[in-house]
């Protein structure tokens, strides 16, 4: 199984160039984001992996990348996308950034939205995905430091 988890604003937003703007704001999304992605194999692509001090601990973490600058310890590169998401046999969990979730969404299988109930004037998007996911779970919405959001699951219809 493929699956995504990803935070999004009100105009499917991720991020600008200076990172994600609500980063440090809501504490719940942040635990609902390791209780998914713990114990799975993990796919980002290279700024999602600039973005992180050290490795998840306990999986297998892959960084699409055509850089000749090699990896920090304990993450694993990925040089052909289309062929490591077809051929990897154990549940994927891919975190992002926006290019590498617009080019496997037709390949995933779930999607894990945090959903925020607000525009943060991202420059990075999520893809369009309503037409051929459905909505399967839902929470009721939640407010912390002022952000309202709810956790969201997608399933490929």
């Amino acid at each position: 199984m493929i699956y995504f988890v990803v935070a999004i604003d009100e105009k499917r937003g991720m991020a600008n160039d200076h990172g994600i703007p609500w980063q440090g704001k809501i504490p719940s999304d942040v635990k609902h984001y390791h209780d998914l992605i713990k114990g799975h194999d993990i796919l980002m692509g290279l700024a999602t992996y600039n973005e992180f001090a050290k490795p998840m601990p306990g999986q297998n973490n892959y960084v699409i990348s055509d850089s000749d600058q090699p990896l920090r310890d304990g993450f694993i590169e990925v040089r052909d996308l289309d062929s490591f998401v077809k051929e990897h046999s154990k549940d994927l969990c891919i975190i992002g950034g926006a290019g590498v979730f617009a080019q496997t969404i037709t390949q995933a299988d779930e999607l894990y939205l945090t959903r925020l109930d607000a525009d943060f004037k991202c420059t990075k998007f999520f893809p369009e995905f309503e037409q051929d996911f459905k909505l399967a779970e839902q929470s009721d919405p939640i407010t912390e430091n002022g952000i309202t959001f709810k956790f969201e699951k997608w399933v490929r219809r």
